[in-house]
């Protein structure tokens, strides 16, 4: 059970907990949360999470070993009439490397696009952002840095990795 303040990820999501409450209508638990990317929002959840919906944060060592399968971590190679259905597809639950593989993918179309003087198309840039976000403010909490911090932290290191 999470108490108040800690973090998980709902969804996709990742909230703290602000408040343990019973609802009267049921006679329930249920975890008020926000999530951290909207602070607005305040999110119901029950605590026998039946729907499976409420996950604990990544480790700092799941972290690390994400870092080091990064550059083996295979790109999609979907067709690209197609590759917007994957990205869909592999955006209703996500992991850790289907994210990486999305952020990976659209990184290089992007590039690809960018060298041979054209533009990024709307549909990776929104896809790569979209992944970015889910993973790195999972990442950032656990890390203890910022969003941006980590996005650098995440690049120095693999950068690091396939120099050896």
């Amino acid at each position: 059970m999470y108490k108040i303040n800690d973090y998980l990820v709902y969804g996709k999501d990742v909230c703290k907990v602000c408040d343990i409450e019973t609802q009267k209508f049921n006679n329930e638990d249920y975890y008020l949360l926000r999530p951290i990317k909207n602070k607005d929002l305040k999110i119901s959840a029950p605590i026998t999470d039946k729907a499976k919906k409420i996950r604990p944060l990544i480790t700092k060592e799941e972290i690390d070993n994400l870092i080091k399968e990064i550059p083996s971590i295979e790109i999609i190679t979907t067709e690209n009439k197609f590759i917007e259905a994957e990205y869909k597809k592999i955006l209703q639950n996500p992991t850790h490397k289907d994210l990486i593989r999305i952020i990976k993918t659209t990184y290089l179309h992007n590039k690809t696009r960018l060298d041979n003087n054209k533009k990024i198309t709307e549909k990776d840039k929104i896809y790569f952002e979209q992944a970015e976000e889910y993973l790195y403010h999972e990442l950032s909490i656990v890390l203890n840095l910022s969003y941006e911090e980590t996005k650098q932290y995440i690049i120095d290191k693999v950068t690091s990795l396939t120099k050896k």
